[in-house]
C-alpha cells in the first residue's frame, strides 16, 4: 500500500482482484488501514437475492499466503486505475459525485505528485486510465438528472475508460487473478467513518487532512475547460477575466454591453425549483446586484442553468469572480470557476442553518466563501470553520429569506478594495 491514505480513499501499488475480492499483499499486515476504513459493507440487492460486496470483498494476505490464494501468474493491468466502491444510492446526482467522490479521490492522488523538492508542483502526476464501477449496473446509477456526471468526466479524462459491473462480472466469471498496477479504492461510507466525518459530516472530510498543493484541482480545471473550449479561462487579480468567453443571450444581464471586460458576478438563481427564495428576496436581490453594475463595478449575470447546455453553463461559471447562489446543486459548478485573488462564493441557507457542503468546495478549490442568512454574513479563515450542522424547517422549502443588499455590499468591497486588503 501507498503511504498516502485518507478514510474511504486508498492508494495501492499491485493491487488483486480474484473472483470479485481484493486482495492486498503485504508482509505487514499490522501496518495497514482497518479494513473498514477502506472498504465497508454493502448492500447490493441483485436478482439472486442479496449481495455484499464487503462481506470478504477485502482480504490482506501475506506472501506466502498469496500464492495459494491467488495462484501462480497474474493478468498485468497497467497505469492507474479507479475504483468508485459505491452502490447507486448517492452516484447519479452532480454534487455527490463531483463535489465529494471526484474532488476527494483527486486530492487525495494529488498527494503522490506533491513533495518539497517540486515545489508543489503536480506535472508528473498522470492521469487515470480507468474508471470502473464495480456494483453499478444502469447508466441512470451514476448519470446524473441534469446531464453533467457524464460529460465532464469525458472533457476530465478523455483518454480514460469508464466501466460499470459488466467488466466486474466478466473478471469474475474468468477464474483469473488480475494486479493492478496502481488503484485507488474509493468508498462513502468508509470515508464517513473518518474522525472528521464527525467534525464536518461529508464524505471527503478526512481528506483534509492529506497535504497537497494548494492548487491541487487545478489539472482538472484546466483539462475540463481547455478540451471544452480551446483555452483555459484565467481571472486576473483585478477579478477581471483575461478571456471572455461567448455567453448565450440573456435579458437578466445586468451590463449595457454583452462581453464588458469587467469583473463577473454571476447569481445562479433557483426561482424555479423546489429549494428557493421568496420571490420578493429575490427580486430584491436582483435589484441589489444591478446596482453595482449601474456603478460600473461589475458585470452581473443571471443564468438558470436548468435552460442551459452543459457548454453554456461552463461559459457563465468559467469566466465568474464571484457567484452567489442559494444552497443547492448549482453551487457544485464553483469546481470550475478560476481560483484568484477576489474569488468568492456567497451561499445562501435560512437564518440559524448551516450545511457544509459548499463551503467545503471553497475551501478545497480556492475561493473565499461567505455564508448568507438573511442579512448576516458569516465567513472563515484558512484553519477555521462553523461548529455543527443545522438544516431547520424552512432549509428545503420555497421561503427562503435574504436581504440583498447585504450580499452586494460585500461583493462591492471585495472588488474594488486594494489587494494587499482583500481577505483571504
Amino acid at each position: 500500500m501507498v503511504d498516502v491514505w485518507s478514510y474511504g480513499f486508498s492508494i495501492f501499488d499491485k493491487l488483486y482482484v480474484k473472483n470479485g475480492t481484493f486482495y492486498a499483499v503485504t508482509s505487514r499486515k499490522e501496518s495497514f488501514p482497518p479494513k473498514e476504513g477502506i472498504l465497508t459493507k454493502i448492500i447490493i440487492e441483485l436478482e439472486e437475492g442479496p449481495y455484499n460486496p464487503a462481506e470478504d470483498r477485502l482480504q490482506y494476505l501475506t506472501p506466502s499466503e498469496a500464492k495459494e490464494v491467488l495462484g501462480d501468474y497474474a493478468t498485468v493491468i497497467p497505469g492507474m486505475t479507479m475504483f468508485i466502491a459505491d452502490p447507486p444510492q448517492y452516484l447519479p446526482h452532480f454534487y455527490h459525485f463531483w463535489g465529494e467522490v471526484i474532488i476527494g479521490a483527486w486530492r487525495v492522488y494529488s498527494a503522490l505528485g506533491f513533495s518539497k523538492d517540486n515545489n508543489g508542483s503536480l506535472d508528473r502526476l498522470s492521469f487515470p486510465d480507468r474508471w470502473i464501477m464495480p456494483f453499478i449496473d444502469r447508466e441512470d446509477e451514476w448519470r446524473d438528472k441534469a446531464g453533467l456526471n457524464a460529460p465532464l468526466m469525458r472533457l476530465a479524462f478523455p483518454s480514460a475508460s469508464i466501466e460499470k459491473s459488466e467488466i466486474w462480472k466478466d473478471w469474475i466469471k474468468s477464474g483469473n487473478t488480475l494486479v493492478f498496477e496502481r488503484s485507488m479504492v474509493i468508498n462513502r461510507r468508509a470515508a464517513h467513518k473518518s474522525p472528521l466525518g464527525f467534525t464536518w459530516f461529508k464524505m471527503i472530510s478526512g481528506t483534509q487532512n492529506v497535504s497537497v498543493p494548494s492548487n491541487f484541482w487545478e489539472p482538472l480545471r484546466k483539462s475540463v475547460t481547455k478540451n471544452l473550449f480551446g483555452y483555459v479561462p484565467e481571472v486576473a487579480a483585478s477579478g477581471k477575466a483575461l478571456v471572455v468567453p461567448k455567453f448565450k443571450h440573456s435579458k437578466d444581464t445586468a451590463s449595457s454591453k454583452p462581453h464588458s471586460i469587467k469583473p463577473i458576478v454571476t447569481y445562479i438563481s433557483r426561482q424555479s425549483t423546489g429549494r428557493r427564495l421568496i420571490d420578493a428576496d429575490h427580486q430584491g436581490l436582483v435589484a441589489a446586484l444591478k446596482e453595482l453594475a449601474m456603478e460600473g463595478i461589475c458585470e452581473v449575470r443571471i443564468p438558470i442553468m436548468e435552460h442551459l447546455t452543459l457548454q453554456e453553463q461552463m461559459a457563465e461559471i468559467t469566466s465568474s469572480t464571484i457567484m452567489i447562489g442559494v444552497h443547492g446543486n448549482g453551487l457544485t459548478h464553483q469546481l470550475f470557476m478560476p481560483p484568484s485573488l477576489r474569488s468568492a462564493v456567497f451561499e445562501i441557507q435560512p437564518p440559524g442553518d448551516y450545511a457544509f457542503d459548499y463551503w467545503m468546495l471553497s475551501r478545497n478549490v480556492g475561493h473565499k466563501h461567505y455564508m448568507v442568512r438573511n442579512d448576516t454574513l458569516t465567513t472563515f479563515g484558512p484553519e477555521e470553520w462553523h461548529e455543527g450542522v443545522n438544516m431547520g424547517p424552512l432549509f428545503h422549502t420555497t421561503s427562503i429569506p435574504v436581504y440583498g443588499p447585504v450580499i452586494a455590499d460585500m461583493v462591492r468591497k471585495r472588488l474594488t478594495q486594494p489587494e494587499r486588503d482583500v481577505e483571504p
